[in-house]
Order: structure tokens, then sequence, then C-alpha cells
């Protein structure tokens, strides 16, 4: 850009009568736009995130497919993990956008319409992964009624608080946090300013904190239905412990996934300053997308309910026996 301006500079001091020098100076300028053009690059990391993106769109799509078109993935389990693909799917789309406009077509306004979408969906699919565990512990504590309109109905207000609150903190950008205005006021994730990222990774950590609590209950619950068992039939079986075993460590792999993958964002949110070299925070927020890519392999594709619908979808030939009841989350 400089140099562009030295050459415009230069060229209107030229008298009218110099043909060659003007000529030299038309080619000079030619060659120097050429230089400028060849020096163009995309950022490597934004092309894992591009291409973080694609993988999760592509997985999660998927699952809203197969669970929109099964009529018998309708109860509420299947509906919260929907919700949380189709949050991972916005998300995986919207990394995507993200790149096409930040290369393509640059521009504020539509810088922050982008990362207030992005902000939106990986919240939405945080809150989701909170109220499937909710619907987990409540199966749990109230396996007798959790087939009831009762429960429905906790689901359809947890969805509705779920995506409500995202909704709200993905507008914020827009409705005037961010630091388009005030460069100084920018965090590590521009054009959002510090408070704006400290209120989201303030609320990642009151909802991992949940999460943890939840876990943790339900933890205790299966452990007590399984020493239960233990003393109905006078001893305890290596099946029982074996299953125990298997249910308290897949709950620490769904919790050591999720806190693996956010927590170095979230804690640099909260420490790093927007001087720090940009590398760093490539280096956390791309792992946290793997959470979004992890998570239809935890909570949908090793569902044996949803691997007979893909059977269904994509074979045609698999024929179920017998009659079919979707089980609950207590029992899966």
């Amino acid at each position: 850009m400089n140099e562009s301006a030295a050459l415009n500079e230069s060229g209107a001091g030229l008298p009218a009568s110099s043909w060659l020098e003007a000529e030299a100076f038309d080619s000079n300028r030619t060659l120097a736009l050429s230089s400028a053009a060849l020096e163009f690059h995309v950022n490597p990391w934004d092309i894992m995130l591009c291409l973080s993106g694609t993988v999760i769109a592509c997985e999660n799509a998927i699952v809203v497919a197969i669970i929109f078109y099964t009529p018998t993935l309708r109860n509420p389990m299947f509906v919260l993990i929907g919700s949380l693909a189709t949050a991972d799917l916005l998300a995986g789309m919207g990394l995507i956008l993200n790149f096409a406009f930040q290369y393509l077509v640059s521009s504020e306004t539509i810088s922050l319409i982008t990362v207030g979408f992005l902000v939106a969906s990986f919240t939405a699919s945080i809150s989701s992964l909170l109220a499937i565990t909710v619907d987990r512990y409540l199966s749990l504590y109230n396996a007798l009624t959790y087939f009831s309109e009762k429960t429905l109905h906790y689901v359809h207000l947890m969805l509705v608080g779920t995506w409500g609150a995202s909704l709200a903190l993905g507008l914020l950008p827009v409705l005037g946090w961010n630091c388009l205005d005030d460069a100084s006021t920018c965090s590590i994730v521009r054009p959002l300013n510090r408070t704006n990222l400290t209120l989201l990774a303030t609320s990642f950590f009151i909802i991992f904190a949940l999460m943890l609590s939840l876990y943790f209950k339900i933890c205790k619950i299966v452990c007590h239905h399984a020493h239960q068992i233990a003393l109905q039939q006078h001893f305890f079986t290596t099946s029982h412990y074996v299953a125990t075993k298997k249910g308290v460590s897949t709950l620490a792999i769904i919790l050591g996934t999720f806190g693996a993958s956010w927590l170095p964002f979230a804690i640099y949110c909260l420490v790093g300053e927007r001087e720090y070299p940009s590398v760093y925070t490539y280096a956390t927020l791309l792992p946290a997308t793997y959470n979004s890519m992890i998570n239809p392999i935890i909570y949908a594709y090793r569902n044996t309910e949803i691997q007979r619908s893909i059977y269904m979808l994509f074979c045609g030939c698999f024929q179920t026996k017998g009659s079919y009841r979707s089980r609950s989350p207590s029992e899966v």
C-alpha cells in the first residue's frame, strides 16, 4: 500500500509532455500491483477451521436428517440430540461462511454478523449438552415418570431457554458489544470486545460446573442402583460390575472430551490480551471446534436406534423383527 501511494505521488508530479516517463510509471505500477497479488495468501489456521467446519456440517446434517425423517425418534432424548446436532450443524456452516466472507467479501458488517452467528451456534451447542445432561439425570431420578407429558414439557422449556439465550448472546456483537469504534477494547477474538468475551467465558464455566455436578449425581445414582440389584440378588455379579464400570467410564469420557475441547479456549479468553500473537487464539479455538465434531459420535452414532435408522436409510434392506420401543437415556 505504501509503495502504491508513493508511485501515485510520483506519477502526479510528471509533466504532461513526458510520455516516455509516464509509460515507464504505468509499467512500474503494473509490476507493483502484480507483486502485491502474488503476496496474497490464506492463513493455514483459517483453512483448518474451514475444513473442521466442513466435517462438522456433514456429520451433523446426517444426524438431523435421520431424526427429522424417523417417526420413532420423537422421545425427549432424541429431541435434545436433534437440538445438539442442529446447533453443531449451524456452527459448521458458520465456520465455512466465516472463511468465505473473510477472504472474498471484506466488510465490518458481515464480520459482525458471522461472528454473532458463530457465538449463537456454539452457545446453543454447549447449552444443548447441558440440557442432555439434565435429561439423563431426570431419566434416572424419575425413571417411573420419565415417559410422561411432564417430561416433554420440561424438554420444550429447556429448548426455548437454550435457543433463546444463545440467540441473545449472538446478537450482542451486532447490537453494539464490539470494538469496531474503539480498538483498545478489543479481545483476542476481534470484533468482540473484552466484556463480551468475558461474559461468554463465564457462561461456559457455569455450564461446565453444572454438568460436572449433574454427572457426579448420575454416577452416584448408577452405583446405588447397582448396589440395590446386588442386594436383591444377594451377590454382586461380574456383569453388574462391568456394566457399572462401563457406565462411569462413559460419563468420564463425555466430560473429559468436553473439558479438553473447550477449557483451553475459555481460560485463554479470560487471561489473553489483544496484543498476544493470534496463533495462541487459533491454537485454542481449533480444538474447541473439534467438540462439535465428536458430539455426533458420542450422542448419536453410538445409539442403537440411530444406527438402525441409518441402516434403513442407506441400505433399505434392514428389516426390524418384533416390537420396537425407544429406550430412555438411563436404559441407553
